[in-house]
């Protein structure tokens, strides 16, 4: 049997990592500055975070949401108190397109109504309804189209106030990123957020901010909505969560009532995952990351703001969209094979996109800037 081939693959085949560093099956090394799509929160192998792990799998593993699992408590109590939604609930998942998923089915099992409005631009996963809010139309299948889901454009109120005159009453939620990130790190203004809050409480409709990618320190702030004044209905995570372990969650305002079966998951808040995601927020707190993102992110931007090529900046933290004046892509494959450096790309092909761990140090930073700089000179 060989493997469905749908993802294009550098030639590379990373076997260790320690930090904001990989190593090849070759044995050379690459600095992470990219973090597998920003899932890597709190850098490989964490000795914390390990630790975790090896503990919890000499107790056990998995077991079922058919008992209780008194780490599904700790993890909601500390995330709670470390983003400021104490009051919040707490559904856990495996992933955040299943974490958006669930939202949108909360949403509608909540108001009754079927119409979601979503923006230019999104990316919210690929699973059924998720993908249906996702602006990509390749990754759109035909049995996942449906007129129920109503795009709007990013940052324009006046398209959106028109869109919930029109449709508001039948509008279940309204679903955004805190930033988009495979967008091309694409920031939402503060009147826009406002606005999409007033409207959707003047029509009864759940605002659903979709925190997979910005969330958990990324932006500089726990949830990239909260540098707003923002208080979304559902709040979704993932990716940052549990460093590499697979687990989601859905944040969930008190006014939404629960009932048996209404939400449900298999491996969703199993042991290991909690494990995961309690030492995540621990190491978060007790190293300071959240600050860490802020003071690094801003360090990358002022020394790499005057290279030649870049038109544009857009960050928040740690989460940064480069702009050239040309297509990212050479740009991103010197960095790897003549620097040995790990980047992103986004659905902009001028915009390189950089999701280093939230533990990332000066020096580190520093091989970054040189390197970049170097590219860029070339050009």
């Amino acid at each position: 049997m060989n493997l469905f081939n749908v993802y294009p693959l550098f030639n590379i085949n990373p076997v260790k990592a320690q930090g904001s560093f990989l190593w090849d099956d070759k044995g050379e090394k690459y600095l992470d500055f990219y973090g597998g799509h920003a899932v890597i929160s709190i850098g490989h192998n964490h000795p914390y975070y390990q630790n975790k792990l090896k503990d919890q799998l000499d107790k056990i593993s998995f077991y079922s949401n058919s008992v209780q699992n008194e780490l599904q408590t700790e993890l909601a109590e500390k995330l709670g108190k470390i983003s400021g939604y104490e009051d919040y609930n707490l559904f856990l998942c495996n992933s955040g397109a299943e974490a958006n998923e669930n939202a949108l089915k909360l949403a509608s099992f909540h108001n009754g109504k079927t119409k979601v409005v979503y923006f230019s631009g999104s990316f919210h996963g690929r699973t059924s309804a998720a993908v249906s809010v996702t602006d990509n139309p390749k990754i759109v299948a035909p049995v996942n189209f449906s007129e129920r889901f109503i795009k709007s454009e990013w940052n324009n109120i006046g398209q959106l106030e028109e869109t919930l005159k029109i449709h508001g009453n039948e509008i279940s939620s309204v679903i955004i990123e805190g930033i988009q990130g495979v967008g091309g790190i694409m920031i939402p203004t503060a009147e826009f957020l406002s606005k999409i809050k007033e409207l959707c409480e003047k029509f009864n409709a759940v605002l659903i901010l979709d925190e997979v990618q910005s969330g958990y320190g990324r932006s500089g702030y726990f949830f990239a909505h909260q540098e707003f004044g923002i208080q979304p209905d559902i709040i979704t995570i993932a990716k940052g969560m549990g460093n590499g372990f697979p687990v989601g969650g859905v944040l969930i305002h008190p006014k939404f009532e629960a009932s048996n079966g209404l939400l449900g998951t298999t491996f969703g808040g199993n042991h290991l995952a909690c494990a995961a995601a309690i030492a995540v927020l621990d190491v978060m707190e007790d190293e300071n990351l959240i600050e860490n993102a802020q003071q690094m992110g801003h360090y990358i931007e002022q020394e790499i703001k005057d290279f030649p090529h870049i038109k544009l900046i857009r960050r928040k933290g740690l989460m940064i969209g480069i702009e050239l004046d040309r297509d990212c892509s050479e740009v991103r494959k010197s960095l790897l094979f003549d620097h040995h450096i790990f980047t992103g790309n986004s659905n902009d092909k001028n915009v390189l996109r950089i999701l280093p761990a939230l533990t990332i140090t000066k020096e580190e930073t520093d091989l970054f800037i040189n390197a970049l700089k170097t590219v860029l000179e070339r050009i």
